[in-house]
């Protein structure tokens, strides 16, 4: 017992030893949520509760893959741990005499062990399989061409998203076909039905049926309902405010006979709205259970005061969340370091300089600093920053810049127009956007083309089907007529026509979020050709090509395990570091601008704001660009408003503008 309550403060201790009822455990960042669950788990097994009737539910299975090691490591003394106990030392048993393991899983791992018993209740044999998004999306393509829907104006991914979204609100495709409102969603609900029937032809489910399934399972018979609440007397979840509809009734369903539930969360790091998770479930427990207890973690453990006090500046401002303050006994520390930079190359300098001198003094080594920006594209000047200081790092959660696939497209298109014997390049793009070359003459084409622009090689030596012939000619004659035309276009308008000429837009966006981010990746690409745009267009084609080749190459160093860390603020979440910069904070990136006109959003933002400071234990840096190059265009925005909300008294203010150093720290920041 003392080996489960050691190192526990008052609050995780009353969280752990409440053994029955419901329980709220609203735990801040770097509160230490996870012990307090973990320690739960092991104090409820020294209890005498039999494992295997405890069930602990999380998101990922990097998660739950540490939650059971910690458990296994805190109950090894009370039951035999397979790989764990010493089987030599005297064990305790649970009262049925066995040695089995408390349920730890994630949400789709665990719907998944049910519907392998239960399925066959919908029609399905057990042995079904689950499609991925290649399956699915090879699969909507099917039946988009066998209802004869318009393939330019719906592409699958609006389809797959549309689908994925109901389901995670437990609409199953009957109850679509009564919501449709518009030609659109009557076109959705005709796909989601096909979709289903297919699915179960093949006898095949994908990732979002698993919870719809099962919760559709537990809701129509009651008799296995009733099985796996007798099973789970005990259900644990965590990051509660993450949780979506089709989760939240899962859960809810499993808990209500025996009222045991105990949920883990705060609804400040709620930053996945945009997946369905509803924050409002952990705002809203103490009304589904209504005897609740409620328990606020607020005794921080990973930063230092100034750091949480500025947090909690910016995430007060905020009108639908939990009302708590967190503390520390790290009492003080650094300002947090606002910094004016001139544009986003400045921006990577300063980073790099800042990393540079404080490894010099010996304080820190790269693996304690992370570089944290709101969309994917920013990453794009830090990253060759970082590559032609020599310095390293790696992107965490996301494809190098130059390495993303629609980077390596146009780059590819590009290599066309200064070498048209380059197969590589051609095998990659000679059917992206797609042109109706099948892989059968994409083969051909490989063995008998040696050069792109040689029209009279396509006209009479390749035997080919009519359209793929007609797409092969119509594209060496872009190639030939952009080739002719080189010196006489600016690199950025040479990229713009390759664009226009393959439609490359709606090609990459898809009707996903993803392409909207894919394509503004390729915008970005064009700010990057826009500081060639001086030279002549052969020379600065090829200046560009060899210049990304050697960044490229200089990226393919060997990894190390201690470098700089690059990731999306989406990405940090759960992660703690030393040091950690927050890129891009203006009006329009941070908060970016699709939240301006929704309130819901711009909480969002906040919230996501809040979690990029609190991943910092000693250091946190906030910086701005007076003029941004980003998307292909220019921009000058104001300083972000959650700047502003940051106390003045907890705020270094730094300009790295020429002339302005002189008299910085009563510099006045112009806030929107």
């Amino acid at each position: 017992m003392d080996d489960i309550l050691n190192g526990l403060n008052t609050k995780q201790r009353e969280a752990v030893t409440t053994v029955n009822g419901p329980i709220l455990i609203i735990a801040g960042a770097g509160s230490g949520k996870t012990k307090a669950l973990t320690h739960r788990i092991a104090y409820l097994i020294n209890k005498g509760i039999d494992p295997t009737n405890i069930l602990a539910v999380t998101f990922t299975n990097k998660a739950a893959g540490e939650m059971k090691e910690r458990v296994l490591r805190l109950i090894q003394n009370i039951i035999p741990v397979p790989g764990v106990t010493d089987t030599k030392k005297p064990t305790r048993t649970t009262r049925t005499g066995k040695y089995s393991l408390p349920t730890i899983s994630t949400f789709h791992s665990f719907c998944a062990k049910i519907l392998r018993r239960e399925i066959h209740f919908l029609g399905y044999d057990n042995n079904f399989v689950i499609f991925d998004p290649n399956d699915q999306l090879s699969l909507a393509k099917k039946i988009i061409k066998n209802l004869g829907i318009n393939s330019d104006k719906f592409k699958p991914a609006t389809f797959l998203n549309a689908i994925s979204d109901a389901k995670n609100e437990l609409i199953d495709h009957r109850a679509y076909e009564e919501t449709n409102e518009s030609f659109q969603k009557e076109t959705i609900a005709k796909f989601y039905n096909e979709y289903q029937k297919e699915l179960k032809k093949n006898n095949a489910v994908d990732f979002d049926d698993l919870i719809m399934f099962a919760v559709q399972i537990l809701q129509k018979y009651p008799q296995i309902l009733e099985k796996y609440q007798t099973q789970y007397k005990y259900v644990l979840i965590d990051e509660y405010q993450d949780t979506n509809q089709a989760q939240y009734t899962l859960t809810k369903l499993l808990a209500r006979e025996h009222n045991n539930i105990c949920v883990v969360g705060d609804d400040w790091q709620c930053i996945y709205t945009w997946r369905k998770a509803d924050f409002r479930n952990i705002l809203n427990f103490e009304k589904d259970w209504p005897n609740a207890k409620i328990i606020m973690l607020e005794e921080n453990y990973r930063s230092t005061q100034n750091i949480l006090d500025a947090s909690h500046g910016i995430i007060s401002k905020n009108i639908y969340r939990t009302d708590k303050k967190l503390w520390t006994n790290a009492k003080g520390g650094d300002l947090i370091a606002i910094n004016e930079v001139w544009d986003e190359n400045e921006e990577s300098r300063f980073i790099i300089a800042e990393i540079a001198k404080l490894i010099s003094e010996k304080k820190y080594s790269p693996k304690d600093f992370v570089v944290l920006y709101r969309t994917n594209a920013q990453s794009r000047a830090i990253e060759e920053a970082f590559l032609q200081a020599n310095f390293p790092y790696k992107i965490v959660g996301a494809v190098k810049f130059y390495a993303r696939r629609e980077i390596k497209d146009i780059l590819a298109y590009l290599r066309l127009l200064t070498n048209p014997a380059d197969t590589i390049s051609l095998q990659r793009i000679i059917n992206v956007p797609p042109r109706g070359i099948g892989k059968i003459s994409m083969e051909k084409i490989a063995m008998e083309i040696t050069n792109i622009t040689d029209e009279h090689c396509l006209k009479n030596k390749i035997i080919l089907p009519l359209k793929a012939h007609k797409s092969l000619l119509i594209l060496s004659q872009m190639i030939s007529t952009l080739r002719a035309r080189l010196d006489k276009l600016k690199l950025t308008k040479l990229i713009d026509m390759i664009l226009s000429n393959i439609g490359y837009e709606n090609f990459v966006k898809n009707g996903t979020d993803e392409g909207e981010s894919r394509w503004e990746n390729v915008k970005e690409l064009i700010t990057v050709a826009q500081k060639y745009n001086n030279l002549n267009g052969e020379i600065a084609l090829k200046q560009l090509l060899e210049d990304v080749t050697l960044l490229s190459d200089a990226d393919d160093i060997e990894p190390k395990n201690d470098t700089v860390n690059l990731m999306t603020l989406h990405s940090v979440k759960g992660l703690e570091f030393p040091v950690v910069f927050i890129t891009g904070c203006e009006e329009g990136l941070l908060p970016h601008s699709r939240s301006w006109t929704d309130p819901v959003q711009m909480e969002e933002e906040r919230r996501l704001c809040y979690v990029g400071l609190t991943r910092a234990k000693k250091i946190a840096y906030m910086t701005f660009a007076a003029q941004r190059n980003l998307y292909g265009r220019s921009e000058n925005n104001a300083p972000s408003r959650f700047i502003a909300d940051i106390p003045e008294h907890l705020i270094d203010f730094r300009s790295q503008i020429s002339g302005d150093n002189d008299d910085n720290e009563n510099k006045v920041i112009d806030m929107p």
